[in-house]
């Protein structure tokens, strides 16, 4: 096997659990604040800017949250690499 797919593959699946990480992060915290918050009486609920509090820090706390994550992970920790057979990235003007 090549080495240079041998890196490949092993960055894909790293890129591959790190997503796979992060998306059961969001779950969690989306678990959490909602069945956690929200599973009391309504009457009994907190209010956030007139949103319940389980669905302010679900939903819209949430989403920007693992949003910034998302792009810090992307940003820092994916790595650009070739997908074509040698392992070299087509010079711009190349024919395919």
């Amino acid at each position: 096997m090549d080495m240079k797919q041998d890196k490949r593959g092993r960055q894909a699946n790293r890129e591959a659990l790190l997503s796979l990480a992060v998306y059961a992060l969001y779950f969690a915290w989306w678990y959490a604040c909602g069945y956690g918050l929200g599973s009391g009486d309504p009457e009994t609920y907190d209010y956030v800017f007139g949103f319940p509090a389980w669905f302010f820090y679900s939903c819209i706390v949430g989403y920007p949250l693992i949003t910034l994550l998302l792009w810090a992970v992307i940003r820092f920790l994916f790595r650009d690499i070739p997908l074509d057979a040698d392992g070299t990235a087509p010079e711009e003007g190349d024919k395919p």
